[in-house]
């Protein structure tokens, strides 16, 4: 009898998103490689005949527009990026397109910013979206908004977007294919490094050294390792290996490294607000507040905040403060910047006989707000 192994979660995984970064799809010099993309598809091709649904998340963009616009490495301001990524899309895409196309299949093309998934309404659009397109038997090519995403609202990386993307379709498994074989103890280059073949927890990455990123993405092993977080901390098994490896990782043999999945499955909002958000605000808490909010769970009461920054409307996610600095938690404010001053301080009590009955009502509810770990 074969033995179960945690791995076999992937191996029979009926929804899978890989995720495929730049630099295993394109060149030394920076161009998208044809035989790199149709080797990847040739082993998600595969997968997908023995019935299992395949989301694929591609980097790629910025580096397939570098040929075509005649640029002879990644621009480093925003505007110039965005236009190789506009550029770019519609390469990659249509190799996409041309490469599935040989097993008979079809891609769908869909571009998310951070801001699709802050926003519980375009959120839902998406998953609506991409649960359509897998029951029509399509792939979906999942990209980071590039063209339009400002610094203020970008991933910053689609390993990130990978995890959320995983979470969004109840993937079964999340795959993050780059140019490192698996995560180390320290760099792979010096023999002393050795493979850490599976992550049960935060514990075993205790003196972890995590690189800097390559030349043509963005991501470095910091990124592929938060995630995993992510997507662990969702419920979701992660395996992190090289493009080359795919195939073996897709069947479930030990190769890279495997990330157990945690116990807790949080509500997708509560994930959604605390990864895929930024705040748009502070409310600094005084120490009452923040124990209230913290370790009793409390909604926040305005009687509880000392100061406000920031230009934000009700609804926004907000960032909470302890008194010396740190962020301790994120929530959706019920009140616009501009009325949270003159409540500061007082009751709601006070505040309702002041100011009319719909006054009476917390800032932030409890059910709105997310703890962040305080290594985030």
């Amino acid at each position: 009898m074969t033995q179960v192994t945690p791995r076999d979660r992937v191996r029979t995984a009926s929804r899978l998103v890989v995720k495929v970064g730049s630099s295993s799809l394109t060149t030394p010099n920076g161009v998208i490689d044809v035989d790199r993309v149709d080797a990847l598809v040739d082993v998600l091709a595969a997968r997908r005949r023995t019935g299992t649904q395949i989301v694929l998340v591609s980097s790629g963009a910025i580096a397939a527009g570098l040929g075509p616009l005649g640029l002879a490495a990644r621009p480093r301001d925003l505007a110039t990026q965005q236009a190789a990524a506009s550029v770019g899309q519609g390469v990659l895409v249509a190799r996409y397109t041309s490469s599935f196309a040989r097993y008979g299949l079809r891609v769908g093309q869909v571009l998310l910013t951070a801001d699709d998934m802050m926003r519980r309404s375009h959120h839902r659009n998406a998953q609506r979206t991409l649960t359509r397109l897998l029951e029509l038997g399509i792939v979906p090519v999942v990209n980071e908004n590039d063209t339009v995403a400002t610094d203020e609202i970008r991933f910053g990386d689609n390993d990130r977007l990978a995890a959320l993307v995983a979470h969004l379709t109840h993937a079964d498994a999340l795959v993050l294919l780059s140019d490192v074989d698996a995560l180390y103890s320290g760099d792979p280059r010096k023999p002393e490094s050795r493979r850490l073949a599976e992550i049960r927890g935060s514990d075993d990455l205790v003196g972890v050294e995590l690189g800097r990123s390559g030349a043509v993405g963005t991501g470095g092993m910091i990124t592929k390792v938060q995630a995993a977080r992510i997507a662990t901390g969702a419920g979701v098994p992660v395996v992190l290996t090289g493009a080359a490896h795919a195939a073996q990782a897709l069947a479930g043999a030990d190769i890279g490294t495997y990330f157990h999945p945690g116990g807790r499955h949080p509500g997708t909002r509560l994930l959604w607000l605390a990864h895929a958000t930024t705040g748009r605000g502070r409310l600094h808490l005084d120490d009452g507040a923040v124990d209230a909010v913290v370790t009793r769970r409390k909604s926040l009461l305005p009687a509880g905040v000392t100061a406000v920054e920031g230009e934000f409307a009700a609804g926004d996610p907000v960032d909470l403060c302890a008194p010396v600095g740190a962020v301790v938690a994120r929530g959706l404010v019920n009140f616009d910047a501009g009325e949270i001053p003159e409540l500061l301080g007082r009751s709601t009590r006070e505040l309702a006989s002041a100011l009319g009955p719909e006054y009476e009502r917390e800032l932030i509810h409890r059910d709105d707000i997310v703890i962040l770990e305080s290594h985030h």
